[in-house]
């Protein structure tokens, strides 16, 4: 018997019953993927209130890198709420926030001297560096990329490169933000180092055209874009639009909120590229998905913001901080770097050979755990209805999966790493059987 454990159709009948008050009092503005209620998540499963167990390859949208309820950060919360749950930082600071700091200060790439405050949410994180690259730089204007992702708030979505359903009716947007094109290079039908090249040659174009260098305070950059569809840049280029930060005086930001923490074989995405950001923002897997962001950047720039310009009530919670202590515990004890690559090594190996009699299958993409397939018609564009039933098969099977893409063509898997080896065989194979039933009819 395997993981999966189906006592009911999808939704049960105490599933619907909840459904039913979740469409009274609860606007339809925030998605749900499945159609159920959780109980219980322990590792990659999680179980319904009908007793429904799944094999979960969404992982909260790439928080539960460490798994559900990971040992060690449930025991640090049992402790931890027996002290204090929250004085905030800002009336009575506490040392789990220290020693956080202190780590992500010692863990994240480069040699140099850093500083790191916390706040709530990715998008915070977003909002906060944004402060800080402007508030050093004495400039304004933000770059971010196409089919880039940043978060729902207002600068974050006006970073964001994706109207329906991030920024429909929304707007006006923020001042002073540009979008440069990013690499696609399934799409572009150009060898990589040729689109690298025509990209880098229009940025540059783009401050003689556009706005000048002096007025740019910021490149925010996903080292592999995530809602976008898990497009991954070459190191040639990274590297390449670091130099042009370096050769204007632009900070670089990383954005890893949905690519740290173990996600990609490294502790940050960033670090398969070389290249040291000057700010990075985190958050997601941070803690296991407990509420919590952080910021970390160079001391000098971390410090041009005074005191009282940044920081927000709930930033660094007790809570989050124990957990994102013991969550970075966890990916060293149980070796789950190395576990990421492995998760992808299977993926490539079970894929790859469907792909080979499967036309529907345009491209598989992974770095590490962080694996995409993308799904095209018969005239090669991008085919959305084609995701949708293979998700809707495997969800009514019992794996959790998600999309992702500009154009919604793409199955994206964020399995936790802490995933068995036949538990992971059995979520592949489910989606496997949904692909091969969906592309066969």
């Amino acid at each position: 018997m395997g993981a999966i454990n189906l006592k009911t159709a999808i939704p049960g009948p105490k599933a619907a019953e909840l459904l039913a008050r979740k469409e009274k009092n609860v606007p339809s503005g925030p998605f749900n993927t499945m159609k159920t209620f959780a109980v219980k998540g322990e590792g990659a499963l999680l179980t319904d209130i009908d007793g429904n167990t799944f094999i979960d390859f969404a992982g909260g949208i790439g928080t539960q890198n460490a798994g559900h309820c990971p040992p060690r950060v449930v025991k640090a919360l049992h402790e931890q709420i027996e002290k204090y749950l929250h004085p905030c930082f800002h009336v009575m600071m506490y040392e789990p926030y220290i020693d956080l700091a202190e780590k992500l200060n010692g863990i994240t790439p480069g040699n140099h001297a850093k500083k790191t405050f916390f706040l709530s949410s990715g998008a915070e994180a977003v909002e906060n560096a944004v402060k800080i690259a402007r508030k050093f730089t004495e400039r304004k204007g933000i770059i971010s990329f196409e089919r880039g992702f940043h978060g729902r708030t207002y600068m974050a979505m006006s970073l964001t490169s994706k109207v329906k359903p991030y920024k429909y009716q929304f707007g006006p947007f923020a001042p002073e933000t540009y979008k440069w094109p990013f690499p696609f290079y399934f799409q572009s039908g150009m060898p990589e180092e040729d689109l690298d090249d025509l990209l880098l040659n229009r940025y540059e174009s783009f401050f003689l055209s556009e706005v000048p260098p002096d007025e740019i305070a910021a490149v925010i950059l996903e080292p592999v874009q995530g809602e976008g569809g898990f497009n991954i840049p070459s190191k040639r280029f990274v590297q390449g639009v670091k130099k042009l930060c370096d050769k204007y005086g632009v900070l670089f930001i990383a954005d890893e909120i949905q690519t740290g923490f173990g996600r990609t074989g490294k502790m940050f995405a960033i670090e398969h590229f070389d290249v040291i950001p000057d700010l990075m923002t985190m958050s997601k897997s941070i803690a296991a998905g407990l509420p919590i962001s952080a910021v970390t950047g160079r001391a000098d720039i971390m410090e041009a913001a005074g005191t009282g310009e940044i920081g927000g009530t709930f930033g660094g919670s007790p809570l989050g901080c124990v957990a994102a202590l013991e969550v970075i515990n966890t990916i060293n004890s149980e070796n789950l770097l190395e576990k990421a690559e492995a998760i992808g090594t299977a993926f490539r190996k079970r894929f790859e050979k469907l792909k080979q009699s499967t036309p529907e299958i345009g491209d598989l993409r992974s770095l590490g755990a962080m694996c995409a397939i993308e799904f095209i018609d018969r005239d090669g564009k991008p085919n959305q209805p084609l995701v949708q039933k293979i998700m809707s098969i495997a969800h009514q099977r019992g794996l959790i999966i998600m999309g992702a893409g500009l154009y919604g063509n793409v199955i994206r898997l964020l399995t936790p790493l802490v995933v068995t080896e036949q538990q992971l065989e059995e979520g592949h194979q489910v989606l496997k059987d949904a692909i091969t039933e969906c592309c066969r009819k």
